[in-house]
């Protein structure tokens, strides 16, 4: 007989800021049980999915009781009876159940759990690893970590305005070596940040959050780590960063304020000098979110004047929407998109948005949330998309290390087919 979704059910757990989030469990006609958890974001962009949350004072509001009774009472019974393998009429069946532009009604963080236990429980079914179960037997390609090492702006509380500082190990011969780089420069710069007397706490996604003397004090930090574990800088392991410009743009247009180092406000154009500076001066490959969500010129102008040099990447402005992706690709916006389940809401969408990309030229950059989980779904998806690179936190906390392991354990799957390439 053919094997059918039993039930879904769900229940409230908490990601790793200690909030709540969904999980989703899935029961199918053979017995078998999987489960996917939700991750949720602190840095968002205006245009994503929406998170269904429950107000009141459960949680400080932060509850998702309704969202969990979605699952169980509108999507479940709709759902029950289908093939599991019909991914993306599944993922649309969905959708058509909400019936609103944002998911806002049932929740994406409902749908995306939903959608991801489906796979999930699919490729169990198959007997197939998940990355080879989304991603056929061309799905052999390891994605090079893009290690987020110092963390700033909402991330963190501390004096530095721009996001992430990711070390990125295109040097590296594999995934597994690569990994091990950013890992000892991590390490190396502890180390740094203590001799300084510089605090060696951690933000939400495991990076250090000292207070520099400036942003640029913190990318210099980085280099000096790198050559102390003995790695070239710009060779081995170079430098990628996300300013996240939507948090010091309060009209989420043009006018800007690095307000936590306190370099003070600043235009558009002068946020693209500053951005030049750096670009000739340090081993920059790749910049995601250079000006806010509503700076589409301000991008533009970015792209064109770096973007035969570096990778440019659109998350807050594309949302992993395809209309905003497209819209970029015709009017030259940038050269890669961020890829975030939750930020769309489910696994097809997302496939579809990493399609757009890959057919326009472009390149797809996957990326965790700064409130994650130990589900290490991610890790597959990346390897299924064939997009070469991730970001998946540092070297520190368990929900951001499950990913890298996953990916050394499906390395070692792959044995001689792993492949493992910056461009």
């Amino acid at each position: 007989m053919p094997i059918t979704i039993n039930k879904l059910d769900a229940q409230e757990i908490l990601d790793s800021r200690g909030n709540p989030t969904v999980r989703v469990y899935i029961e199918l006609s053979d017995g078998s049980i999987s489960a996917a958890s939700v991750p949720s974001g602190a840095s968002t962009g205006a245009n994503e999915a929406v998170e269904l949350r429950d107000g009141g004072s459960r949680y400080g509001g932060l509850g998702v009781q309704k969202a969990v009774h979605n699952v169980r009472e509108e999507i479940s019974p709709v759902l029950k009876g289908r093939s599991p393998f019909d991914q993306a009429l599944l993922d649309q069946l969905m959708i058509d159940i909400d019936g609103t532009k944002n998911k806002g009604r049932l929740g994406a963080n409902a749908i995306l759990g939903c959608s991801m236990a489906i796979a999930r429980a699919a490729a169990r079914a198959c007997q197939q690893p998940l990355y080879r179960y989304l991603g056929g037997s061309a799905a052999v390609r390891l994605p090079v970590p893009c290690m987020n090492i110092v963390n700033g702006g909402e991330h963190a509380d501390n004096s530095v305005d721009f996001q992430e500082f990711m070390a990125i190990p295109l040097g590296a011969p594999s995934f597994s070596e690569g990994l091990r780089y950013v890992a000892e420069t991590f390490h190396a710069l502890k180390s740094l940040l203590k001799s300084e007397g510089l605090a060696t706490s951690v933000g939400d996604e495991g990076g250090f959050a000292p207070n520099f003397g400036s942003n640029e004090a913190a990318i210099e930090s980085i280099i000096q780590a790198i050559e102390t574990a003995g790695y070239r800088p710009g060779e081995d392991i170079a430098i990628g960063l996300d300013s996240a410009a939507n948090s010091f743009c309060e009209d989420l247009e043009k006018n800007y304020d690095l307000k936590w180092s306190g370099r003070g406000a600043m235009s558009s154009e002068e946020l693209i000098e500053l951005s030049g500076e750096w670009i000739q001066k340090y081993p920059i490959v790749l910049w995601e979110d250079p000006l806010a969500e509503k700076d589409w010129n301000g991008f533009k102008a970015f792209t064109e004047r770096f973007g035969d040099k570096i990778e440019v990447v659109g998350d807050d402005i594309f949302v992993t929407n395809t209309n905003y992706i497209q819209r970029g690709i015709d009017n030259n916006t940038a050269n890669s998109s961020l890829i975030k389940l939750n930020q769309i809401g489910t696994v097809s969408e997302a496939a579809n948005a990493v399609r757009l990309c890959r057919n326009a030229g472009w390149r797809a950059f996957h990326s965790h949330r700064s409130g994650e989980t130990e589900d290490c779904f991610l890790a597959d998806f990346a390897v299924a998309m064939d997009s070469g690179h991730l970001k998946t936190g540092s070297a520190s906390r368990g929900e951001r290390l499950v990913k890298y392991n996953r990916l050394l354990e499906i390395e070692r799957e792959l044995d001689d087919a792993a492949e493992y390439y910056w461009q």
